[in-house]
């Protein structure tokens, strides 16, 4: 094996460092598989002498991103470092000189990812982001190669692993919300600014990613509905599980026609369907394909390892392209750039589902009847009510289910729902996801 493949890293975290591991550790099978060795040739970071528990030599460290950036001899730059600015920079100088990149910053791809896929269009260089999804999940090259031949219908997912560890441990311990975040927190599964994760924001950035692969269209952050799994309660949880559901905090994306759906929010689903199955941090993907039909991908969906794991799948497939003089066989939007078309966004109001709805009411013998009443003028029809023991001077919960109906007449419902003198408080809505 003659020559060598060099690559340069911008950012020694978490991720970095297990980048590095992984091309210390299994630098021969790796070679084997190139063809070539894979050389780390420089590495950069602000803070170069803390010790990762790796070792590298010191003439390798860097403080300066431009050692990497202006060195001709480096094929390959990996970007770790997070965030907009300024790694949106660095990879824009990386392509403009025809420097493969590797990236795993889905933030940076969901918001600027169309001036980043041109740039690498136009340079002709290319860009492997798989890290940017579900850490070691392979979604994104499945997206692009495996699953290329579909038509793709939908794809749904539990996308952030944070959030489906607090729901899993809400589930089986029956405990807060804010308790489990600050157990998670101090444990590590959670950040100091958990925002990211709770909020929804993290899995909307992945899915904005997927549905560009899948379906060849821009997409922006703002046309994603992002609902957040702050205000779960145990009671939602409890109740959800009578009925035969657990709740998930889900990223949806479905085709319609020359529409697609894309939406994050907390989700009912069936609690013997595989998605229901994964817990604690995992992540799944089910993508339903019109040849290949259901496949569910599930794995670790963050962490130094598996994430790095991805990263370097990436460096070996961009190696191997630099080899063989094959740069961009693939396109980084998995559709040739000129042969991408717009798709509107459907507007959430125009989406259909079935919904959990919790009324907080007082104990009387024309409630149901009442809110009954307003569903049905929405043309909104009741699938199953749960109501639960009488508490004298209290408010009981009333559960209701729904047929399939509209976003927009369930939230006229509520409107006039919440205006009753005899509901105490906000109508608890949750979507569900099931076969009906």
């Amino acid at each position: 094996m003659d020559g060598e493949v060099r690559v340069g890293l911008i950012g020694f975290g978490t991720v970095g460092t297990g980048v590095v591991k992984i091309l210390q550790n299994n630098a021969d099978i790796i070679a084997r598989r190139v063809g070539r060795k894979v050389v780390l040739t420089k590495i950069a970071d602000l803070d170069i002498t803390t010790d990762r528990g790796v070792t590298v030599l010191p003439e390798k460290l860097t403080t300066n991103v431009q050692d990497i950036l202006d060195d001709s001899q480096i094929d390959i730059v990996v970007e770790l470092i997070g965030g907009h600015e300024p790694a949106k920079r660095f990879i824009l100088q990386a392509l403009s000189s025809r420097k493969g990149v590797v990236t795993a910053n889905k933030a940076l791809l969901a918001d600027y990812g169309e001036e980043i896929f041109e740039a690498a269009f136009k340079a002709q260089a290319d860009l492997g982001f798989e890290a940017s999804v579900g850490g070691g999940i392979p979604i994104i090259r499945s997206l692009t190669e495996g699953l290329a031949g579909n038509h793709l219908t939908s794809i749904t997912g539990i996308m952030n692993g944070t959030s489906n560890y607090i729901l899993t441990r809400m589930t089986l311990e029956g405990r807060d919300f804010h308790d489990i975040l600050k157990e998670a927190t101090r444990e590590g599964y959670a950040e100091a600014d958990p925002s990211l994760d709770i909020d929804g924001i993290d899995a909307a950035h992945k899915l904005v990613i997927m549905v560009n692969l899948a379906y060849g269209t821009p997409v922006p952050m703002s046309a994603v509905y992002t609902e957040g799994i702050s205000n779960i309660s145990t009671m939602d949880i409890a109740f959800a599980g009578e009925l035969g559901f657990t709740i998930k905090l889900l990223g949806i994306a479905k085709f319609h026609e020359q529409s697609i759906e894309a939406r994050v929010h907390p989700t009912l689903v069936r609690t013997e369907s595989p998605i229901a199955q994964v817990n604690g941090v995992y992540n799944a993907i089910h993508v339903v394909g019109d040849a290949v039909g259901d496949i569910v991908l599930y794995g670790q969906g963050a962490g130094s390892l598996p994430t790095a794991s991805a990263v370097v799948g990436d460096i070996i497939d961009l190696a191997r392209n630099r080899i063989h003089g094959s740069v961009s066989r693939i396109p980084a939007t998995s559709f040739q750039w000129e042969s991408r078309q717009p798709l509107s966004i459907k507007p959430m109001a125009e989406i259909q589902s079935r919904y959990y709805l919790r009324c907080m009411v007082e104990d009387e013998p024309s409630v149901l009847s009442t809110i009954s009443g307003i569903l049905g003028k929405q043309g909104i029809s009741i699938s199953s009510v749960l109501q639960k023991e009488r508490k004298h001077g209290q408010s009981v919960p009333l559960i209701i289910l729904t047929h399939r109906s509209y976003e927009r007449g369930i939230q006229a419902a509520l409107r006039d729902m919440n205006a009753l003198a005899v509901v105490s408080e906000p109508t608890m809505l949750i979507r569900i996801e099931d076969n009906e």
